[in-house]
């Protein structure tokens, strides 16, 4: 779905392709860590264990007669390597070739970044007197994953660990006092861990073994943040859900489509799915017996997340406990 601007945009398909991947400048990287289709590159098992960076040979292709006839000058055509998780920014310019595609290279610094970067498309240009506007953007961004061996783009979730209070991502010190967040406006749904919330909780949720006590706070507080997350994905993905020219609900694509396919039948029993989205988007454009289906939608995400299981796991053990000191 495109952003709306208060000025004119372009409305034809913008594309960005990746024609080639060097890593140090001299090996290609094997054509099995590249899938077009998913616009997604591996570099997990890029060819050498330590690299330091990789290039990127980019084409994109623009709407060429609005290009020419659109109320712009100055145009840019901007590449972008980003990533949350380090708040890292790369960007290049790409030039007109004399077929009218754009082309250049941009190179990804490993040092720069941590999980998954993503490779975006912007033009931008001088509209309405007004420098640096953007007026268009790729739909689907290209995904650039550092600890993938294999180039899938959709990912169950990503976990981030940062500081709230003083890390680099400001939007994040409004929940200082929050041990996590949800944030599922991305392609990839993100957990952010506070490392400045709880002393010791982002190594609690990493380690492996530990005491009794400390394997049944991690099942707990990890039943938790899942909980939330599946309950937060659920709401994202019904909350701007595409409409048909007879009114009806489009399910939508990528990680939502997998979230609803999975909820929805423990939200409405006994629906088939098509009329579930429908009663779904209708309660929730209209109001009635939304609020009553929040029980519903917690159910189900406690059911994704096992949480009536580790819970009850946790009382057991309590109790087992209790008794020994009772003894």
């Amino acid at each position: 779905m495109k952003s709306v601007y208060p000025y004119t945009t372009l409305f034809g398909d913008i594309d960005l392709d990746v024609l080639s991947i060097t890593v140090d400048g001299e090996s290609p990287l094997p054509y099995s860590n590249v899938s077009k289709s998913e616009r997604t590159v591996a570099l997990h098992e890029a060819g050498r264990e330590k690299w330091e960076y990789c290039t990127f040979r980019l084409k994109a292709v623009l709407p060429e007669s609005e290009i020419a006839d659109g109320p712009w000058t100055d145009l840019v055509c901007l590449a972008a390597f980003t990533e949350k998780a380090t708040n890292a920014r790369t960007t290049t310019s790409l030039k007109r070739s004399a077929d009218g595609s754009w082309s250049g290279s941009i190179d990804l610094q490993r040092h720069r970044h941590l999980n998954r970067a993503a490779l975006s498309l912007a033009v931008v240009a001088t509209v309405d007197g007004v420098a640096g506007r953007v007026i268009g953007t790729t739909e689907r961004d290209w995904y650039v994953d550092l600890k993938g061996a294999t180039p899938v783009r959709q990912r169950q979730i990503e976990i981030v660990e940062v500081d709230f209070r003083e890390g680099s991502q400001e939007w994040l010190r409004a929940y200082k006092d929050s041990p996590w967040v949800v944030e599922t406006t991305g392609d990839v749904p993100t957990v952010y861990l506070n490392t400045a919330s709880v002393e010791g909780f982002a190594e609690l949720l990493g380690g492996n073994g530990g005491s009794p006590a400390e394997r049944l706070l991690r099942d707990m507080a990890s039943s938790q943040i899942a909980q939330d997350a599946w309950t937060a994905m659920f709401h994202a993905a019904i909350s701007d859900l595409d409409i048909d020219e007879d009114g009806t609900p489009v399910m939508p694509t990528g990680w939502r489509e997998a979230v609803l396919r999975m909820m929805l039948p423990d939200v409405l029993p006994g629906r088939q799915l098509t009329d579930a989205l429908y009663d779904i988007e209708e309660r929730r454009t209209k109001g009635f017996g939304w609020s009553e289906l929040q029980t519903s939608i917690q159910y189900a995400a406690g059911k994704r997340s096992h949480i009536a299981k580790k819970l009850t796991n946790a009382v057991r053990a309590v109790d087992r406990a209790e008794r020994s000191d009772d003894r």
